[in-house]
């Protein structure tokens, strides 16, 4: 009989082991979406608003890997 003793992971536990995503993450998307938009709507106030928007969602997208760069330089805020 073999002496080594295997730990078995129950199913249930595995649902718990799923993480949300840093809160510093979030925090980029959502500011680089407000400033993007901003200073879009200030610069391009003449132009339809569509632009607006997509500058909003592309300054949210750039949030993501920024986001994720800084949690892995310097940590969640919390």
């Amino acid at each position: 009989m073999s002496r080594i003793k295997v730990s078995k992971r129950s199913p249930a536990n595995q649902g718990a082991r799923r993480k949300e995503w840093p809160a510093v993450v979030y925090f980029w998307i959502i500011g680089l979406t407000l400033v993007s938009y901003v200073v879009t709507r200030i610069v391009l106030d003449g132009y339809p608003h569509p632009y607006h928007w997509l500058s909003g969602l592309v300054g949210g997208l750039a949030g993501i890997p920024i986001g994720w760069l800084w949690y892995r330089w310097r940590g969640d805020v919390f």
